[in-house]
């Protein structure tokens, strides 16, 4: 149901908009009688609005990797300002349901780009895959639950991104954190997808944790850059160098999901004598 709404109103905005461009580019008086703005100054405001959306989607592009996504939001701003302009304009011409019926376009638009951003989990950088089943539940997921174990063997949960590649994933977090004290100790931990606040929704998976230094290191950082270009490309590496002095340098983690135990031998024939 989802993807059937945002594939029709993308198609109809797009054909819709493809129309009423042709229309203007072969016939521009003709246009403007039918549109009723005769002042070419309300035209000037739309190629605003229209240059502001291409330069909002040429720039999203730049970090987003779903297409569909970056085409809706582009629509959006340009649509939304073109709206504005028709109430703001409303003296130089046109009539009010036009506004209305672009602010219903704008409102479709963002319903649609709230499902698809949904149907990505919210995650729109650049996602790999996964070659242990373990681990496919994570690539697109946005924030895990991270859980080590203290030294007397409680345990302690903290939320943080994830970024899988292949048959292992990478995790960050700075030198003098809590969970870095604890995975020098042990590095056994475990990982389940999560709310942003840590609320698990989803199955824990038993994992180890290797801390990385070198080529590994800026591996790693390279993957979460991808996956999260705007948190972990921008914020999260300027908010870990404003406060070194105090949390110390940023730490990156290979995770890997844990090979259960191994059963004991003849265990098969014990429980079929039973």
């Amino acid at each position: 149901m989802n993807r059937w709404y945002v594939t029709t109103v993308t198609v109809l905005l797009g054909l819709g908009t493809a129309i009423t461009g042709g229309w203007a580019l072969a016939s521009p008086s003709s246009f403007a009688d039918r549109v009723d703005f005769p002042d070419h100054e309300h035209f000037l405001h739309d190629i605003g609005a229209f240059q502001l959306g291409i330069g909002v989607t040429l720039l999203l592009a730049l970090i987003w990797r779903d297409a569909l996504a970056t085409a809706l939001a582009g629509f959006l701003v340009a649509n939304t300002v073109h709206t504005v302009n028709h109430v703001v304009d409303l003296d130089l011409g046109g009539q009010a349901w036009q506004a209305w019926a672009l602010a219903l376009a704008s409102a479709l638009t963002a319903v649609a780009l709230g499902l698809r951003l949904s149907a990505l989990g919210y995650v729109l950088g650049a996602v790999a895959t996964a070659t242990t089943p373990a681990l496919a539940p994570f690539v697109r997921q946005k924030t895990v639950l991270l859980t080590t174990y203290r030294k007397d063997g409680t345990t302690g949960g903290t939320p943080v991104s994830i970024a899988v590649d292949g048959d292992r994933a990478y995790v960050r977090s700075f030198e003098k954190s809590v969970k870095t004290r604890r995975l020098r100790d042990n590095p056994a931990a475990e990982v389940a997808p999560s709310s942003a606040r840590g609320r698990p929704t989803g199955p824990a998976v038993p994992a180890r944790l290797r801390r990385l230094d070198g080529e590994e290191y800026r591996h790693a950082a390279r993957l979460l850059a991808g996956k999260y270009p705007f948190l972990h490309g921008v914020l999260v590496p300027l908010a870990h160098r404003l406060m070194r002095a105090r949390t110390g340098r940023t730490v990156h983690f290979e995770l890997m999901p844990a090979q259960p135990a191994a059963e004991p031998a003849g265990a098969d024939r014990l429980t079929g004598a039973r």
